[in-house]
Parts: C-alpha cells; structure tokens; sequence
C-alpha cells in the first residue's frame, strides 16, 4: 500500500496519514478482483486540512483505517465496497460506498474499511 499527496501538480510520496486500528502486517483474505490477496485494487481519495487532497492506493481489504487528521468527501475507486463512518475505529452510522462513488465533498468521516463486512 503506497500514500500519496499532489503537490503543486506533481505527485509526491507524502506521510502516512491514515492510522491503522490492527497491525499492518495482519494476513487478509484473498479475493479475486484484488492486485495481492488482502487488498482493495484502486485508489481511495478524500480531501484533508486546508482542502489539500489525499489518495491511498489498493488499501487493505476487512481492516479498519482510522483517520489521523480531518477528512471529508471521500471517493472510492477501488474494485470493493468502502464504507466510512464518523468516528474512530468504524463505529458510529456507517455509510456505504459503492466502487466508483463518492460522498458529499464536505461530509466527514473518521474511518474506512474496505470490503464486503
């Protein structure tokens, strides 16, 4: 999994922003329409403090990613369904994203999981 942040028009390795509620290293479960066994083919992109946007590409599949900052308007383009919710470690009303959709830009969210749950 690789973070990414535009900066100035080009695309720059930036800081790991999401925080991981399980170890990163956890095994997931292999699906067909993943690029490796565990993870969610695509990107993943919302938009930070300032307005700065923020992508994640093929995130881990069934884990829950919290959110180390504000964020908003998420757009999912992974081949798997996300869902966000509005507080740390997916709890709260979650809210469902099909591949290819996206939330109001100014909803928030707090974290991610990615997969069928």
């Amino acid at each position: 999994m690789r973070f990414f942040r535009p900066v100035l028009g080009a695309v720059a390795v930036a800081g790991c922003t999401l925080a991981f509620a399980v170890p990163a290293g956890a095994a997931g479960t292999a699906k067909a329409d993943t690029a490796r066994a565990g993870t969610a083919k695509g990107w993943f992109a919302w938009v930070g403090p300032k307005g700065a946007p923020f992508f994640v590409e093929n995130p881990p599949d069934g884990r829950c990613l919290t959110m180390s900052q504000e964020s908003q308007g998420a757009h999912n383009g992974t081949v798997l369904p996300a869902t966000v919710y509005p507080q740390k470690e997916c709890k709260g009303t979650p809210l469902h994203l099909p591949p290819g959709h996206h939330a109001p830009r100014n909803a928030p969210f707090a974290s991610v999981k990615f997969g069928s749950h």
